[in-house]
């Protein structure tokens, strides 16, 4: 009997994230290959809009758990996110479903709940996918393993498998599909109790409007070749440019010029944009591990042997203070054309 699939998805603000088309593509192409169906899950507050907006990735069935009547479960009143009470709606969504297996994105929530859901329903994990392959009903993945050093290909026996897909690695597919059946569902059909909100996020405070480091497809980061935080502007300006979010290394974290939301890297954030330019970074592992599959890397370095130039697309050997104005100037100009 094929194994069907239940595809996770995140929302922000009524609004679902780019990685949750990224999800459903890659979950439509899997259960194809597997001759199965899939179904999509949503927890939050979303119009239906935008809900029906997923049939154009491939979903045609959508299951929605009001945040509101999860809320209304727990002791703590007006929460935002519950980890544990999420994994309990993963958990019990995918065995309503008979779904062996659980798809989810590799974002900072999908990460949190991964190896929660992954205990609840006894699943063997592939955990920041780059790529999913289906042969002979068998599915594999490959993910990066000693800090980005080398890709690993993975496959288990297990029946049940949560796969978790790095960001912006797969590419969402538009499909000819317009038939799309949604679903909401209670708490109280999936066993949710006060006793599954063990921990909550009571209120999220967004410190300004830039854009997710995480999420974006174009990144400019810094580095200590910026020698001091008032240099940064140099980052944020090229950045601004081109529609990016600004980055920084751990050297520049750790030193306080940036703050931690912004760090690339092994004990940052893992992110994969279109485009990755890399300023005053000289490329240690750490960093490279986080950004290394990037699509298109440019490096600006004086340091001509500077390791970040030996996985770099595109390399200018030269000082930040002169390129970066120049680069900015020239970037508005396309854009402005």
């Amino acid at each position: 009997m094929s194994k069907k699939i239940l595809a996770f998805i995140e929302s922000k603000d009524g609004k679902f994230k780019n990685s949750s088309f990224e999800v459903i593509s890659e979950a439509k192409i899997i259960a194809e290959k597997l001759g199965s169906d899939f179904t999509v899950l949503t927890i939050g507050k979303t119009d239906e809009n935008e809900i029906k907006e997923l049939a154009k990735y491939g979903a045609k069935k959508i299951i929605t758990v009001d945040l509101d009547k999860l809320n209304s479960k727990s002791p703590v009143q007006g929460i935002k996110y519950s980890p544990s009470a999420f994994a309990g709606v993963i958990s019990e969504a995918a065995k309503k479903e008979s779904a062996q297996i659980i798809m989810l994105s590799a974002t900072s929530l999908g990460k949190d709940l991964s190896g929660r859901v992954a205990i609840k329903t006894d699943s063997a994990v592939f955990n920041d996918c780059i790529a999913v392959n289906v042969a002979d009903g068998k599915i594999t993945a490959s993910r990066p393993v000693y800090a980005g050093k080398s890709i690993t290909e993975i496959s288990t026996d297990c029946e049940n498998i949560l796969i978790s897909l790095r960001p912006n690695v797969f590419k969402p597919e538009i499909s000819d599909n317009t038939q799309i059946e949604i679903t909401e569902t209670d708490p109280d059909s999936l066993n949710i109790e006060a006793g599954d909100f063990s921990s909550v996020v009571k209120d999220l405070i967004v410190s300004d409007e830039k854009l997710d480091v995480a999420e974006a497809d174009r990144i400019v980061s810094g580095g200590r070749g910026l020698r001091g935080p008032e240099n940064f502007n140099l980052i944020e300006n090229l950045a601004a440019s081109i529609g990016a979010a600004t980055g920084a290394s751990r050297a520049v974290v750790d030193a306080g010029w940036r703050p931690h939301s912004e760090q690339v890297g092994q004990t940052g954030k893992t992110v994969s944009p279109s485009l990755y330019i890399a300023c005053g970074i000289s490329g240690a592992i750490q960093h490279l591990a986080g950004m290394s599959s990037s699509k298109c890397i440019v490096a600006v370095n004086k340091d001509k042997d500077a390791p970040i130039f030996q996985i770099a697309d595109y390399g200018i050997v030269g000082d930040v203070f002169e390129i970066l104005p120049e680069m900015t100037e020239e970037f508005k100009k396309v854009v402005s054309n």
